[in-house]
């Protein structure tokens, strides 16, 4: 019976102290967000003679750059160019951007900024709504989506 008193406490010891060290436990490093562009060279990118422009940025190396490719070139239309730009083949236009993340989607005004982005892949829902927001403010029940956070 001793045993047993004895090893309940030494549990009870252990446990006080686990939960000590865990408070003391420093907080993780804040994370820095990956930045998109605030503007494009339309020239740049195909479809420069229609207003809008949804540009991809990808990599072959990326699994859900595919599925990002499809709900975006799904936006192309009259008014809307999509371009894709991998990695593997336009290095260039990822440098000049400051592309770090893949993959990172981007809606473009006729003037070449940057109305809308996403780095990963968003539902096509926000995609799209984000899309139709920025050609037609007040056209989405979530004005936000796609838009950087502001700077504080």
């Amino acid at each position: 019976m001793e045993r047993l008193l004895l090893a309940a406490a030494l549990v009870v010891v252990a446990l006080v102290v686990a939960q000590l060290l865990q408070r003391r436990r420093p907080e993780p490093p804040t994370q820095g967000r990956y930045r998109t562009p605030t503007q494009l060279d339309r020239a740049d990118f195909e479809g420069a003679d229609r207003p809008w422009l949804v540009v991809v940025f990808t990599s072959s190396t990326c699994a859900s750059c595919e599925t990002a490719v499809a709900k975006a070139s799904a936006l192309a239309g009259p008014a809307v160019a999509f371009h894709e730009v991998p990695y593997q083949t336009r290095k260039d236009l990822h440098e000049r951007y400051g592309i770090e993340a893949v993959p990172t989607i981007l809606a473009v005004d006729p003037d070449g900024v940057v109305q809308a982005s996403f780095v990963g892949t968003p539902s096509a829902t926000d995609l799209w709504a984000a899309v139709a927001e920025a050609r037609t403010p007040g056209t989405s029940p979530e004005p936000g989506l796609g838009r950087p956070a502001a700077e504080g």
